[in-house]
């Protein structure tokens, strides 16, 4: 995976990779408890297993007060488990989840179930980054310093908005497969990991009462390829139409985030670089990207889909990507035009080495004088990204009461190397298939993408292109850029920013509803 940009992916958040899990569709997967099941608000016993899953404690349910812009919210946080079942009816996984429900709310209000990507990343990025009650807040002059990073009051939380569902995929944070040795063809694929979602999905609706709430899925990352996919499955498999989606920093297709052998994809992810610059000379405007972009679609593609320019042709090409990037043009020259943003030469300037996930953000360069593109450590994948993995495992314990000896596994390294792309040869991770399909029959679906302009890891030229080819539904996708990189929440401003227009997203769909 980190010998292509697909390593981006693994966060997420993250900024940002499911063949049907055996019996995840049948009967057999009924809930653990018959129609009478707990509320949100009961806990319940933990079945006894073998194993990693058989150290999840029973759920714990909490009592909390929320308050922001002058609103206090009386609110349940539900930290517990839902099993997933083969077709035997058998136990094949515990899926931690943290619920967030408003006391009192009538069955009517929203309910969003969250993910995050990598394939391999837990669900802290999101809830203790975007949208839960708390949120880890780094210093405001160092925002790279994982170790003084503390937890604090989110005042943008999207509780006054909708009722919350953080899930973990399955093999990360602290959901658990039953048999280890079977999980990776269980439930480690593009479509098995849909499936299993979706069914997770079903239980918690089921169990909970929430048949007749709005539902919305809200995915980071890789999150983008499975909400797609989660909305087919859910529709597909239990019968359940969602209301909208939610995509920040999405990875959708693939193909267009190896910009080394794709010219498209050089084109896509030029803008960011051009943002970048921008941004450090602070003419950062709508305008400018506009003409990023279309720089990048026009001149830039043109020259570098035919033969390569030379003599005073090149000479003039690559100065201009200079120019517009602020990059050395000997390191331009050097990748002939196709800048990878995972090149230590790209990365590294001044000493300093500047991050994939936000290209405005840098460290110390450990090797200022070069060393191989694998080698070289990107700050919030290897630095302070980590601190959410403490942060939510002290979180969920000493708040919510969930306390076990598990390690809140919030990048799975083992799950990401397992993973399958494809079924049956066909690759499957170009979900634009299955996003036109899903604009097209349900007409009442929209689609909210946020991205950040300093995101290298899934570009926001990506989902723009994206969304300017698709015929059909493309009005009811919004795209919403940030400053930021691929986790844009962790700026104050941004997550902010972000909070503001997702709250105006929910209110135009209830809008909708009446």
């Amino acid at each position: 995976m980190f010998r292509t940009r697909f390593a981006a992916l693994l966060l997420a958040s993250a900024c940002l990779a499911p063949c049907l899990a055996p019996g995840l569709a049948s009967p057999g997967l009924a809930a653990d408890k018959p129609a009478e099941a707990p509320k949100a608000d009961t806990a319940k016993a933990a079945p006894a297993e073998n194993g990693q899953a058989g150290l999840l404690p029973a759920d714990s349910v909490t009592k909390h007060r929320y308050t922001a812009g002058g609103r206090t919210i009386a609110y349940t946080a539900h930290a517990g488990t839902l099993t997933l079942r083969d077709e035997d009816g058998k136990p094949g996984a515990k899926i931690f989840y943290v619920a967030y429900t408003q006391d009192g709310a009538g069955p009517g209000r929203p309910v969003s179930f969250f993910f995050n990507g990598g394939p391999g990343a837990g669900t802290a990025y999101l809830n203790l980054g975007a949208a839960g009650p708390r949120a880890l807040q780094f210093p405001a002059g160092m925002p790279t310093d994982g170790a003084a990073a503390r937890l604090v009051d989110n005042p943008d939380s999207w509780l006054p908005a909708t009722d919350m569902v953080f899930i973990d995929a399955v093999g990360t944070g602290y959901s658990r497969p039953i048999d280890p040795h079977k999980a990776a063809d269980a439930y480690y694929g593009v479509t098995k990991d849909g499936s299993a979602f979706a069914k997770a999905i079903e239980l918690w609706v089921g169990q909970n009462g929430r048949q007749a709430s709005p539902h919305y899925l809200v995915g980071e990352s890789y999150g983008g390829i499975r909400s797609i996919q989660v909305a087919w499955q859910l529709q597909q498999q239990q019968n359940l139409i969602v209301n909208g989606i939610v995509m920040i920093s999405p990875a959708i297709q693939m193909q267009f985030l190896d910009a080394a052998n794709n010219p498209l994809a050089s084109a896509m992810t030029l803008p960011t670089f051009i943002a970048a610059h921008l941004d450090a000379a602070h003419q950062l405007t709508p305008a400018a990207l506009d003409d990023a972009y279309r720089y990048a679609f026009g001149p830039y593609l043109t020259t570098l889909a035919n033969a390569p320019p030379q003599g005073a042709e090149a000479q003039a090409f690559y100065a201009e990507i200079a120019r517009r990037t602020g990059l050395p043009e000997e390191v331009v020259a050097k990748q002939r035009g196709a800048l990878d943003p995972m090149s230590h030469d790209v990365r590294s300037r001044g000493e300093r080495l500047y991050g994939l996930y936000d290209f405005t953000q840098s460290i110390a360069d450990p090797y200022p004088e070069g060393i191989d593109n694998n080698d070289s450590p990107d700050p919030t994948l290897f630095g302070f990204g980590r601190a959410y993995g403490n942060a939510f495992a002290g979180y969920a314990a000493n708040e919510l009461g969930f306390r076990t000896e598990l390690t809140y596994d919030l990048l799975s390294m083992e799950v990401n190397g397992a993973w399958r792309w494809g079924d049956h040869g066909s690759p499957m991770t170009d979900q634009v298939a299955l996003l036109r399909k899903l604009l097209a029959i349900d007409p009442g679906l929209r689609v909210f993408v946020a991205n950040g302009y300093f995101d290298m890891a899934c570009p926001f030229g990506t989902t723009r292109w994206t969304r300017d080819h698709i015929p059909v539904g493309a009005e009811r996708i919004g795209l919403h850029l940030y400053p930021g990189g691929h986790m844009l929440y962790t700026r104050p401003e941004s997550r902010a920013a972000l909070w503001h227009d997702v709250d105006g997203f929910y209110a135009a769909s209830a809008a909708q509803l009446k």
